[in-house]
């Protein structure tokens, strides 16, 4: 649809029709120049493309340089010149609703959270699509094969590569050293990547450290370390300091020697059995712990 304005008209006129409306419209324009009279066709004539004006605050257009001055000066008659510009109107005028665009809205969708986690605990539970099964103590676990390679650069070493333990594909996997709870628990630690209610939380932990060091699994060795730091006392230090010391648990054992450097721990773990083990079994570990309270503030 195209309709001609007057030449008073402006695109700032033709969106002003409206008070409780936006209104676009898409317009182009002629520009002519020429002296005062003048009926034929102008010396100087100029169209611009066609564009979208909105009433959106004030916007010019048209051109900087419409005319060179020494040809402008040729059409000056009585010191005077004329100027025409014609806009047409080339589309409809569409009415939008007053209101501002926002740029956000209110939430109307609730994300839940992850239970990812959960639903590998079911899958490892229910056993679909189990393709290794682990023979701990005369009990059988089965597992998938992709969730432990995923997890433990061990057990894809054991279960893809050349340390299978157990042969064929379709064979048990035979583990040693490792009692049945304490391998179930590693199993459902890496399927859902955090630990159940545990009974003798200290002793679990303990197992569970030795069982994350030999499978490579660094966050559930921090955990048990970090349990762990919460279960020193005089009936316990002398069973973790080694355990620490030798799985290269350096906040476990520094938590180990700050209880120990109170001399009211130290004389009552000295007075236990299990110190007396300790020296027997560990003597280097006990020379560094000398050593260690032997030095001012160093174990504060």
């Amino acid at each position: 649809m195209a309709r001609s304005l007057s030449p008073a008209s402006s695109p700032s006129a033709a969106t002003a029709g409206a008070s409780d409306e936006k209104v676009k419209v898409q317009a182009k324009s002629d520009f002519q120049i020429s002296y005062t009279g003048q009926v034929d066709e102008p010396p100087w004539l100029a169209t611009m493309k066609a564009d979208t004006f909105d009433g959106a605050g004030f916007r010019s257009f048209g051109y900087e340089k419409f005319v060179r001055r020494c040809d402008f000066e040729k059409l000056i008659r009585d010191d005077s010149f004329t100027i025409r510009c014609d806009i047409v109107v080339i589309d409809e005028i569409r009415a939008e609703e007053s209101t501002e665009i926002t740029t956000t809205t209110a939430a109307v969708v609730t994300v839940p959270p992850s239970d990812l986690n959960q639903q590998l605990g079911d899958l490892l539970e229910s056993e679909k699509g189990a393709d290794v099964v682990f023979e701990v103590g005369g009990q059988t676990l089965a597992a998938h094969r992709c969730v432990l390679a995923a997890r433990s650069p061990v057990f894809k070493a054991e279960l893809y590569g050349l340390m299978k333990e157990g042969g064929t594909a379709a064979g048990a996997v035979h583990i040693e050293d490792i009692e049945p709870r304490v391998f179930k628990v590693l199993l459902r630690f890496m399927y859902t990547d955090s630990l159940p209610e545990m009974e003798e939380e200290d002793v679990m932990c303990q197992h569970l450290l030795v069982a994350a060091d030999r499978y490579n699994l660094e966050r559930l060795k921090l955990i048990c370390e970090e349990k762990l730091c919460r279960h020193i006392s005089v009936g316990t230090v002398w069973n973790i300091l080694p355990l620490a010391d030798q799985h290269h648990c350096d906040g476990l054992k520094k938590a180990c020697f700050d209880f120990l450097g109170s001399l009211a721990n130290l004389s009552a773990v000295v007075a236990s059995d299990g110190f007396k083990h300790l020296c027997r079994s560990c003597p280097s570990l006990m020379e560094e712990l000398v050593v260690t309270l032997a030095l001012p503030g160093s174990h504060a």
